[in-house]
């Protein structure tokens, strides 16, 4: 049934030990509460929406930055739109069967095979990335649209929160899910630097090097899928994406190197989470849409802030610095 509590995401030692955390992580949010008089950080579920929204500030402007520079901004849309599919796989067949499973796992699932489904049609037919990120959107929408039809639209509540994002929705279950797939980007980015730094710059260099530039391209692809379904949660299918460039291009207008541009592009979109949640709280909006409406003022205030900055090195007699790929 629709209706029915979705199965732990992860079950075990591990789901404990997360739920456990956290308990810890509201804990501290109460104190917090209970010092400065904040009322929303009295409700479990916002506890929930600043935990997500904190780590999705983290992981989308690490994956978006080596998008950004590999002009494969519209990945993450690509993407979006086919963990809708998931999304709705996952809602049809525990309409049918009423299994449980959880949307966002199904989501997962379908969003990685989409990921790599875009960098097999580019191998495949030598054609541009822009057209295999159009031909899996268009497919993965297609296929959600078609399963929501089969149910005779009674998906259509069920799916709301999925497009627009809910911080109400945001359960211990999705929670934990979000910390496991924060956690394998992390650390994969982490492993990888500096293999994905070198595809991102120079694809031939790379393979010059013995680098599988096949390979990483893939990587960073479900590395993608990855955050778009995590970013679900709070962003909603239709604006996910922003989180993806919208921080990392204001970071640019500011950043001289490319590890500083990574840096102030996480600083711009916790930034942006945490003022969006918050706003959103007490004026009843759609976080997933103030969320983004606050990063583009961000991301306004970089711009000026860069001109100014610019025009200041020519009028002192110098020339901005060159950017490092460091």
């Amino acid at each position: 049934m629709i209706g029915a509590r979705p199965a732990p995401a992860v079950v075990g030692l591990p789901y404990d030990a997360s739920v456990w955390l956290l308990d810890r992580w509201s804990d501290l949010l109460l104190a917090v509460a209970e010092w400065t008089g904040l009322a929303m950080l009295e409700y479990g579920f916002m506890h929930r929406a600043f935990l997500v929204g904190i780590l999705i500030a983290v992981m989308a402007p690490l994956i978006g930055t080596f998008l950004v520079h590999r002009q494969l901004a519209l990945i993450g849309d690509a993407l979006a739109h086919t963990a809708f599919a998931g999304v709705a796989v996952g809602l049809f067949v525990n309409a049918t069967l009423g299994t449980g499973i959880s949307p966002y796992l199904t989501a997962v699932v379908v969003a990685m095979i989409a990921a790599l489904a875009i960098e097999l049609i580019s191998e495949v037919t030598d054609a541009y990335n822009d057209v295999s990120m159009a031909i899996v959107l268009s497919t993965g929408f297609a296929l959600g649209a078609v399963l929501i039809s089969l149910n005779s639209g009674g998906l259509a509540v069920g799916v709301n929160q999925y497009l627009f994002g809910n911080l109400s929705t945001v359960t211990n279950e999705n929670t934990v899910l979000l910390v496991g797939l924060f956690s394998v980007i992390t650390l994969v980015v982490g492993a990888t630097y500096k293999q994905l730094l070198y595809v991102t710059f120079d694809e031939t260099a790379a393979r010059v090097a013995g680098i599988n530039v096949r390979w990483y391209n893939r990587v960073v692809a479900m590395l993608t899928a990855m955050v778009v379904v995590g970013a679900m949660q709070i962003m909603g299918v239709i604006l996910v994406a922003a989180m993806l460039v919208v921080p990392v291009a204001g970071a640019a207008q500011l950043a001289r190197s490319f590890r500083e541009a990574l840096l102030a592009s996480v600083l711009l979109a916790e930034l942006a989470v945490l003022l969006g949640i918050t706003l959103s709280f007490y004026y009843g909006t759609t976080a997933g849409g103030t969320i983004v409406l606050v990063a583009v003022g961000i991301y306004v205030a970089a711009v000026l802030v860069g001109k100014l900055g610019s025009e200041h090195a020519v009028e002192a007699g110098s020339t901005p610095e060159e950017g490092s790929i460091e």
